[in-house]
């Protein structure tokens, strides 16, 4: 079975990261599942809203440190980050409305995913975590999205600190925009891509894409690459995120 599901409907479709065995931890086959699937989506015009979230009650623990440090390497490690780095360019140029599901944690590489969505409906017992700093690494994408869509300050409370930050936090600091019980993330997650499928799909794409170039002005690789520029050891073709979940 593909490591991300993809599942269409009128108007929306639905991203489901499907590592549960893993707790949806990112390497190869799902980096290159997630292109694919992203790729897809771009192509139907009549989808407004995609909604992002995990298998088996939980979002993203971050890389899969285990499939990465495995001997021999796996056929798809030399390629990983220029894969990865394609799959948020995909993310930063998408016309659809992104609505992320946050159940439980979405930490380092899977925060990342999470800081990509428009809209986030987070559990009240999920948080988000971008842990890099605590280990010695960078957190460019991380850092990328949330100069895109936030303050300096919220995002030195985000990076800087190296953290949980609970569902109650980041509904203040407007990354979540709303709370909903942890049983009923998903339902509402999808109540609120359909709502916008409802809406004329010309609005939606023109409403997303004007936004997006107004505070890019700049192409969407060049967003990216700005943000992994002052990370000496991405210039190694180091990995710049490793998760931090034992769950």
């Amino acid at each position: 079975m593909s490591a991300v599901l993809l599942d269409v409907h009128d108007g929306w479709a639905e991203l489901i990261l499907h590592r549960p065995e893993r707790k949806n931890a990112v390497e190869g086959t799902l980096a290159q599942a997630l292109h694919e699937a992203l790729a897809r989506v771009a192509q139907d015009d009549s989808l407004r809203a995609v909604l992002l979230r995990g298998a088996g009650g939980a979002f993203c623990s971050g890389l899969d440190v285990k499939a990465f440090g495995a001997d021999p390497a796996p056929d798809w490690k030399a390629g990983f980050p220029a894969l990865w780095e394609a799959v948020h360019n995909q993310l930063l140029a998408s016309r659809k409305v992104l609505v992320v599901a946050l159940e439980r944690y979405a930490i380092n590489a899977g925060a990342a995913l999470a800081l990509a969505g428009d809209l986030m409906v987070c559990g009240e017992g999920a948080f988000l975590q971008v842990g890099e700093i605590g280990i010695g690494m960078a957190a460019p994408r991380n850092a990328a999205w949330l100069a895109l869509r936030h303050s300096e300050a919220v995002a030195a409370r985000v990076c800087l600190m190296g953290d949980r930050v609970g569902a109650a936090d980041l509904l203040r600091l407007g990354i979540a925009t709303e709370v909903a019980a942890d049983d009923a993330v998903v339902a509402r997650a999808q109540a609120v891509a359909q709502a916008i499928a409802a809406f004329p799909a010309h609005s939606v794409h023109a409403i997303k894409s004007g936004t997006r170039a107004a505070t890019l002005q700049m192409p969407p690789d060049q967003w990216m690459a700005a943000c992994a520029r002052f990370d000496p050891l991405n210039q190694q073709g180091a990995i710049t995120h490793v998760t931090t979940n034992k769950a």
